[in-house]
């Protein structure tokens, strides 16, 4: 049966106010560009959003932060968002900081369906703040929580009809795990092909993560931050497709 629908808009129609989001990517590169056009678009609000960052100001999540269809942030950096710093600042948004290992792990383990894990990352810190504590031979750890999404965004290079997805370089970041903790996961691809086009070996996340495939549209490269050195050569800077 083919997952794929016949644009974003539909595939994130039944997606409610209050909704939390696992959303893929990094900054700006891997993001569900269309998915998230489509949810501002929409205008569901009250959302959580789980996801490394917030990407910028006019871009990634930071569309939603903009028109403030987003309640709480659950992510590991801030640092390039103003929206995110003002609308925290002034207590708008609430935002969850987690350290950027924990985070991805927490996603990981909503997917594989654990509830719960130990680790030794942000004991003495805040992050250690109203945490179960316990020690293993002889080392304290903090208990943290799995996360699972009502939904999840992702992004893939490749998808086939039955959901199975192919990442492009470092896009493989956070979306494989997206992808699996998600309640109902959509995927938006560069391209969609025919069921049993994609070679087995090379399937990042398996179909039966995957309960929606949609079309993308539109791509650009970004950069996230820019540095250059004399008269414009780039010596830095964190690509985004």
């Amino acid at each position: 049966m083919s997952k794929t629908w016949a644009s974003a808009a539909d595939a994130v129609r039944d997606i409610p106010d209050g909704s939390t989001l696992i959303v893929g990517g990094f900054g700006l590169c891997g993001i569900p560009e269309t998915l998230i056009q489509a949810l501002v678009e929409q205008g569901t609000s009250g959302l959580t959003a789980v996801s490394n960052n917030c990407g910028v100001d006019d871009w990634g999540l930071g569309l939603l932060l903009r028109t403030k269809q987003i309640r709480k942030m659950v992510s590991s950096y801030v640092g390039e968002n103003k929206t995110f710093e003002s609308q925290y600042l002034s207590g708008e948004l609430e935002v969850e900081l987690v350290p950027q290992g924990t985070l991805a792990e927490r996603i990981r383990a909503g997917g594989a369906g654990i509830p719960g894990f130990y680790t030794p990352t942000g004991v003495g810190t805040v992050v250690a703040d109203g945490k179960e504590q316990k020690e293993f031979d002889g080392r304290t750890y903090l208990l943290e929580r799995g996360i699972v999404g009502d939904f999840a965004l992702v992004k893939a290079w490749k998808a086939d009809t039955l959901g199975n997805l192919v990442y492009r370089k470092t896009s493989r970041n956070f979306n494989p795990l997206a992808a699996a903790a998600g309640r109902i996961t959509i995927a938006e691809a560069e391209e969609i092909v025919p069921a049993g086009a994609l070679d087995p070996d090379e399937i990042h996340t398996p179909g039966v993560y995957v309960q929606r495939v949609v079309q993308g549209f539109g791509y650009e490269k970004r950069i996230e931050r820019l540095t250059v050195r004399g008269a414009g050569v780039q010596v830095q800077g964190r690509e985004g497709r």
